[in-house]
């Protein structure tokens, strides 16, 4: 456990949607800012977009939660994978209604419905965050379509976003794209970034002293592209190995060898 080696409480590069993982840089902050503004002004559909391994998932489970803790309903939904009835059955139950497996299109559709008008009347905000919609099929995009159409008047305060990667937003239906009021996009990184990055997840790990040396910051956010989930992912690696060789610091080549070992590696699986 390389933990021990750095003296660190525990590994400081996580991954997933874990929130503690969640290092909030200035594009995620003017990303989050964007989406408050969405649903304070009762704004209807935001589109979330960026580059593969920005953090949009990540970016929406913080949105979430900000939003959960001013009282609203806010749930994240991933599309990838789903029918319409798979997504409706989990838009249901986000409501607080679990729908009966026999139970059709139509039925979950009066049920959502429903339920929708019950907020509505309470005054009680609804936010939908809806992750991977370039991964989801037309009928899906479809049934966006009439959810986001579902009574537009500011009093139904109901707000949806919908993410997806920025190479892919051709993806997106047109009369989904149509509705958008709002796009929020998450840039990559610049070097001062990742190397704020690298130096907030050791801190937080109750390590004083810097584990990456400047060049080795800087080599890193090079290889990386400015990717936060590369970078992760590599200053995982360089921590694995500084640990294996007995290094005090890592430093570039160190970043560098755990590079070439990851592409050699992702090569040997392309080749399969």
């Amino acid at each position: 456990m390389y933990a021990t080696h750095w003296g660190l409480v525990e590994p400081p590069f996580g991954a997933g949607t874990d929130l503690r993982w969640f290092h909030q840089s200035p594009t995620h902050e003017e990303t989050l800012a964007r989406l408050h503004f969405l649903v304070d002004n009762r704004r209807r559909l935001g589109l979330l977009v960026g580059p593969a391994g920005c953090g949009k998932s990540l970016t929406l489970c913080a949105f979430a939660d900000q939003r959960r803790r001013a009282g609203d309903l806010a749930c994240r939904i991933s599309l990838f994978g789903l029918g319409v009835d798979e997504f409706l059955a989990a838009v249901a139950c986000e409501l607080g209604v679990n729908a009966s497996p026999e139970a059709n299109e139509s039925a979950l559709w009066r049920t959502i419905e429903d339920r929708l008008t019950v907020r509505r009347l309470e005054r009680r905000a609804t936010v939908f965050l809806l992750d991977d919609v370039d991964r989801a099929d037309f009928r899906l995009q479809t049934a966006l379509v009439r959810l986001a159409q579902r009574d537009w008047q500011p009093e139904a305060l109901l707000t949806i976003v919908v993410a997806c990667r920025t190479e892919d937003y051709a993806c997106v239906n047109s009369r989904l794209a149509d509705l958008i009021e709002l796009r929020a996009e998450i840039e990559l990184w610049g070097e001062e970034d990742t190397a704020e990055f690298l130096r907030k997840r050791t801190a937080g790990a109750n390590r004083k002293k810097p584990i990456f040396s400047n060049e080795a910051a800087a080599r890193l956010h090079v290889l990386s592209q400015g990717v936060p989930r590369l970078a992760s992912q590599l200053a995982d690696l360089a921590l694995v190995a500084g640990a294996g060789r007995e290094l005090d610091q890592i430093d570039g080549e160190a970043v560098e060898a755990v590079y070439q070992e990851l592409a050699a590696a992702r090569e040997e699986v392309a080749d399969v």
